[in-house]
């Protein structure tokens, strides 16, 4: 194999966004591993397949392709659902041009706006939370002594009041718990300690957090176990990765109708072409994938983009601190974390390091 040829195969699987070589009539010809990552599919098996049959663009695109192919024109598409039948369709702009020296022939890039965002939030997230919660930490820990006297003198008003005016001081101290238990959740969130890091069976982690949610917040709940049995092992913190997955698991089964419940299904499988770019331009590997499937009303609408930043809640007396702990864990982790969401369907992905191949033998 020339080196050119060798440079070029680099060069394609490199594409940090799904790309999908098109015929003169519209099959797939070829597709980077991000492509097979976006379609959930190989290669080996999409190619030769009609394009339109495997992707679906909200867009009359077919018709300006045409007039694309006919002139020999670049053609871009901005904010469009592209959907590909097992999943939610993702807003992307879509990039195509045409092929020199093969006539008809595109090459197609697929940006996924969503991910775009989730990975410039996943980078800013420290930065961000810093800036969020230092002055609520300094608050917290003025508010809080205070508060304990409050509690203290309403508990020693009540030793001489009627049954009437108990109700007041009992008010006033499960008020002032409320609050002091917002405050301890708000200096967690600034106080974690960064992560120690070591080889971690996901799966370990996955079950604990099942029992501990179906004995809690998830006893209306059923669970549905998807995993990988070949998933190798993970490189973090096992405790902040189980705290990550029980609030996940809690949101799931708090957004379920009581009575009714619902199922969250927990999913774990390798993606060896999923990459993450740095700041500093250099890539990470994340290919191991867990996913926690709820089938619940799915994210409010007004907040579907935002649930991952601190003091942003779907519900009524949240604190919005959950998600973005999530989330600074997982930054923290070098991974990432998105979120799909419609009706009915919610899907939030964690995509993590696997430890490092001499770690693992040293076990």
């Amino acid at each position: 194999m020339s080196t050119n040829t060798e440079l070029l195969t680099q060069l394609w699987s490199s594409l940090p966004v799904p790309a999908v070589l098109l015929d003169a009539e519209e099959r797939i010809a070829d597709m980077n591993p991000a492509a097979e990552g976006f379609m959930n599919n190989s290669a080996k098996w999409l190619v030769g397949q009609p394009i339109w049959d495997r992707l679906a663009v909200d867009a009359p695109i077919e018709e300006s392709l045409a007039r694309a192919r006919e002139h020999g024109t670049p053609l871009f598409v901005n904010d469009v659902d592209v959907g590909t039948g097992n999943r939610p369709p993702l807003v992307c702009n879509l990039q195509l041009a045409p092929v020199q020296n093969y006539p008809g022939w595109f090459i197609m890039l697929i940006s996924p706006r969503e991910l775009a965002g989730r990975m410039t939030q996943s980078h800013s997230v420290k930065s961000a939370a810093k800036s969020a919660i230092g002055m609520a930490e300094m608050l917290a820990h003025e508010i809080k002594n205070p508060l304990a006297g409050i509690t203290g003198a309403a508990q020693l008003l009540s030793m001489n009041l009627t049954k009437d005016d108990l109700e007041l001081t009992d008010l006033i101290v499960a008020e002032t718990r409320r609050i002091v238990k917002l405050l301890e959740q708000v200096e967690q969130f600034g106080n974690l300690s960064a992560p120690e890091r070591k080889p971690v069976n996901l799966h370990d982690v996955l079950d604990r957090a099942r029992r501990s949610t179906q004995l809690g917040a998830g006893a209306h709940m059923k669970f549905i176990e998807d995993y990988d049995p070949s998933l190798p092992l993970a490189y973090g913190d096992p405790d902040q990765l189980l705290q990550v997955v029980l609030n996940l698991l809690k949101n799931a089964a708090e957004a379920a109708d009581p009575k009714e419940g619902g199922t969250i299904r927990l999913h774990t499988f390798f993606e060896h072409s999923f990459r993450m770019r740095r700041p500093d331009g250099s890539t990470q590997k994340l290919p191991l994938q867990i996913e926690v499937i709820d089938d619940g009303p799915g994210l409010p609408e007004d907040i579907k983009g935002d649930v991952f930043d601190p003091f942003v809640s779907g519900r009524e007396n949240g604190t919005g601190l959950g998600l973005a702990l999530v989330s600074k864990i997982i930054s923290d982790h070098d991974g990432w974390i998105s979120v799909e969401s419609v009706p009915g369907r919610t899907v939030f992905r964690i995509s993590l390091p696997r430890a490092p191949r001499e770690i693992e033998e040293n076990r």
